[in-house]
């Protein structure tokens, strides 16, 4: 017989504990002390009563233990009664037990056993209710008292009450006389308070300002923890890539504290050949006005030369009539000698043979004195004739001495002229590989801060510039310093200096211009990301720089020479090993919406537009792509001309006050490279990024209405985005808003990662326009002390299954 079901109280008086919470405020105060009580009680006797039963089903016989059981059977059940409790389920289970369970009904032994056993438990059980009756007696006597007790402090606290309440009426009585003064002062006082109030008044309204402001703030304080929320996630994805790249910085700390021992040689160099150049721009400078004033000598001298040369010429000339002169009057001296030597012969001949009369013989003779005269005159002549041969001999003699001295001097004058013209063109190439050794060290340096280079360009004049007006705004340094980096801008009557990587004048060529570049953009041929961006005010000659006239080889721009020479390096290192798979995309962010300019199907949502709705993403590496954009294998430089003829005629453009043909989009260019040398095994991916801003403009000046109107203020808004991003990176801001515009998002690599970038800076030389190019030099200033991080090679040993090809169009 077991007794060991767990204890449960009878349903008249068990309650759950829903309905003990909701009827337990209803309950008075000593009422729930005596349940308390109660409780406590009842728990400790069917604590008692399992341990009474649990003694008896513990192996005990009572039918074995047969005498001393029913001896002791009172002391036994006395004892046990004090420590042995009941539950409801043990005493139901006695009372339904049977009372007869022998095998054999004539065995009276054993049904006396039997019930002996039973009786003693039922003794035990009526001894436990009367025990529990007699505790619960006691307890409810102790309850009573305790009740008595707390009726007794009752009694003395509604007393205390009445006399606090006696004291309290004689206390309000002495207050009511203490009002009715107070009334007084109150209304002597009610003037102060009038003014009183008027100035609450205002402090109020003031108080509703700051309430309002601070309500503002709130929503901006709020905005700020949203941003902040954010920029713990991106500071969580920013740990992540620091974790990555403190490996890669502990190898670039050895690589940049070597650069840095380089740099400082390279600046001593640099100091060094300043200094020489200091001194051989002096010594050029000395030489150039010597050799100015042997070239006034040797004009002088050739001067000289070629009045004598003339003198010469005329003094030969005149020898020469005297010449004929003389051999005239010589050969009339002859005539006349024969003639007089005939007449002699004669005479003798008519003396002997006819005898003629001396009449004759004096007709003759003065025939022969007038002859003899007449030789004689031309005797002094020719005489005089000899002495002016002579004198010209003489001054012929003179002047080809002089001739010869002005020649010898010409000649001492020519080699000093060669002299210094070879140490001149020795100066100048010393000067211009000084000048190379600094661009090089110079970009170095740049790259080793991470700044973004910027270039100037200033447009020539045109004719409908200012009505034809030939005065511009922008003037350049002569300087050795600035020479070819230096700008100066005229505003107002001031001038504003700047200086950058270079500055080209409004006569420089395209070439000029690509060369600068050239280097820059071939780096994306060895595994770097290069990006070229062009900026300025509308009309300062962006496109121009970038897109040229493709047509016109001398007027060609930026992109399509950038890519001639990418496909013509690539061929020639072909000897090396180096093979190169090149794609291209193109498109235009337009009202801050993303078109694609190779699309093969065009809608009439406008020219690129494709009807897809293009998103910009970011990958596994932190790169930014276009999803669903058209890429295209290219070849050679002839596909990539006829795609860049197509984009040209895609892209959107209009006409304004300030320009014929103004750009109304973002353009922008990207050629993906990748490169594998079979022999080495290395693979190399470049990025080259070529992009033409739109112009920004002030509406009162571009005229623009309408559809114009929308997309200047979208053109402005993006620009003045990348300006807010600019000006946090210099600042070195935690919260980069790149995401605030299309064109920031799609250029965070280039302006805030690992990227070569270069900004080419366009400004218009026109009076009216000056307020605009003086925004522009200042935030091409701000551009330029800009660091973005040292720009990264991408490059890996490639895979053994990896193969490269030039495939078709896609």
């Amino acid at each position: 017989m077991s007794f060991r079901n767990a204890a449960k109280p009878p349903s008249n008086v068990t309650r759950s504990p829903s309905n003990k919470k909701e009827n337990i405020d209803e309950i008075p105060v000593d009422k729930r002390r005596k349940i308390g009580v109660g409780k406590m009680v009842g728990q400790a006797n069917t604590l008692r009563a399992r341990q009474a039963f649990s003694v008896l089903n513990s192996g005990q016989d009572l039918s074995n233990g047969g005498g001393d059981s029913l001896r002791n059977g009172a002391s036994d059940c006395g004892s046990a009664v004090g420590s042995i409790e009941f539950s409801r389920e043990e005493v139901e289970a006695l009372l339904n037990e049977k009372k007869t369970k022998g095998k054999n009904k004539f065995d009276y032994k054993g049904k006396c056993e039997q019930m002996t056993d039973y009786i003693r438990k039922l003794k035990l059980c009526v001894k436990w209710f009367q025990e529990l009756e007699i505790s619960y007696q006691r307890e409810q006597e102790k309850l009573q008292n305790m009740l008595e007790s707390s009726q007794r402090r009752e009694a003395e606290l509604e007393a205390q009450m009445k006399n606090k309440v006696e004291e309290l009426n004689a206390l309000i009585a002495q207050l009511r006389g203490q009002n009715t003064t107070l009334e007084e002062k109150l209304s002597k006082e009610m003037a102060d308070k009038s003014a009183a109030m008027e100035s609450f008044k205002r402090e109020s309204e003031a108080r509703v300002a700051v309430e309002k402001s601070q309500i503002s703030l709130s929503e901006e304080l709020e905005k700020a923890l949203q941003e902040a929320q954010k920029a713990n996630q991106h500071m969580s994805s920013l740990l992540d890539n620091h974790k990555r790249l403190q490996e890669y910085n502990t190898s670039l700390q050895q690589y940049n504290s070597k650069l840095q021992m380089d740099a400082s040689t390279a600046n001593e160099t640099i100091t060094r050949l300043n200094k020489e150049k200091n001194a051989m721009m002096e010594t050029l400078s000395s030489l150039r006005a010597h050799t100015a004033l042997l070239q006034e000598q040797l004009t002088s001298t050739r001067t000289s030369q070629q009045d004598a040369v003339r003198q010469k010429e005329a003094l030969t000339n005149e020898v020469v009539c005297l010449r004929a002169e003389l051999q005239q009057v010589r050969d009339d001296r002859d005539l006349q000698i024969v003639q007089v030597q005939a007449l002699k012969v004669e005479r003798e001949r008519y003396y002997e043979l006819t005898g003629k009369s001396t009449a004759e013989l004096e007709n003759l003779t003065t025939k022969t004195n007038l002859l003899e005269e007449t030789c004689s005159s031309q005797l002094e002549q020719l005489r005089t004739l000899r002495h002016q041969l002579d004198a010209a001999n003489d001054k012929l003699k003179l002047a080809d001495l002089s001739v010869w001295e002005k020649r010898a001097e010409c000649q001492d004058q020519e080699k000093i002229i060669e002299d210094l013209e070879n140490r001149l063109a020795e100066s100048e190439l010393r000067l211009r590989e000084g000048e190379e050794l600094r661009k090089r060290l110079h970009n170095t340096i740049l790259e080793l801060k991470g700044n973004i280079r910027v270039f100037c360009r200033v447009r020539p004049l045109l004719p409908d510039d200012d009505c034809g007006s030939t005065e511009t705004s922008v003037s350049y340094p002569s300087s050795t310093e600035l020479l070819g980096r230096g700008i100066e801008l005229t505003y107002n009557g001031q001038k504003y200096p700047f200086s950058f990587d270079k500055v080209f004048s409004h006569d420089a060529s395209q070439q000029e211009v690509f060369v600068e570049i050239s280097q820059l953009v071939q780096s994306a041929l060895d595994g770097y990301k290069v990006c070229v961006f062009a900026y300025g005010q509308t009309g300062s000659g962006k496109t121009y720089t970038m897109m040229g006239k493709p047509d016109i080889s001398e007027q060609r721009g930026l992109m399509p020479r950038s890519l001639e020479q990418m496909f013509q390096t690539s061929q020639t290192k072909t000897s090396q090993g180096w093979t190169y798979k090149m794609q291209a995309s193109m498109l235009e962010i337009y009202n801050e919406t993303i078109r694609d300019l190779l699309s093969m199907n065009r809608s009439s949502g406008g020219p690129g537009y494709n009807g897809k709705q293009h998103a910009i993403k970011l990958d596994t590496s932190g790169n930014t792509y276009v999803s669903d954009l058209t890429i295209v294998d290219v070849c050679s430089i002839q596909e990539v001309t006829s795609l860049l003829r197509k984009a040209a005629q895609s892209r959107s453009v209009g006409k304004t006050q300030m320009n014929e043909e103004s750009s109304r989009s973002h353009f922008v260019f990207t050629l993906r490279v990748t490169g594998i040398n079979k022999s080495t095994e290395e693979q190399v991916q470049g990025v080259l990024n070529l992009i033409d801003l739109a112009g920004s403009e002030r509406v009162s000046k571009s005229g623009s209405v309408g559809d114009q109107l929308d997309e200047a203020k979208a053109i402005n808004l993006s620009l003045t985005t990348l300006k807010k991003v600019i000006s946090s990176l210099t600042k070195k801001a935690t919260h980069i808003p790149y995401r605030e515009s299309k064109l920031t998002y799609l250029l965070q690599p280039c302006l805030g990662g690992d990227s070569k970038t270069l900004m080419f800076l366009n400004i218009s030389p026109v009076l009216s326009s000056a307020g605009e190019s003086l925004d522009s030099l200042r935030f091409a200033n701000m551009v330029n002390a800009c660091e973005i991080g040292t720009a990264r090679r991408q490059i890996q040993m490639r895979s053994s299954e990896s193969r490269l090809s030039c495939g078709p169009q896609g």
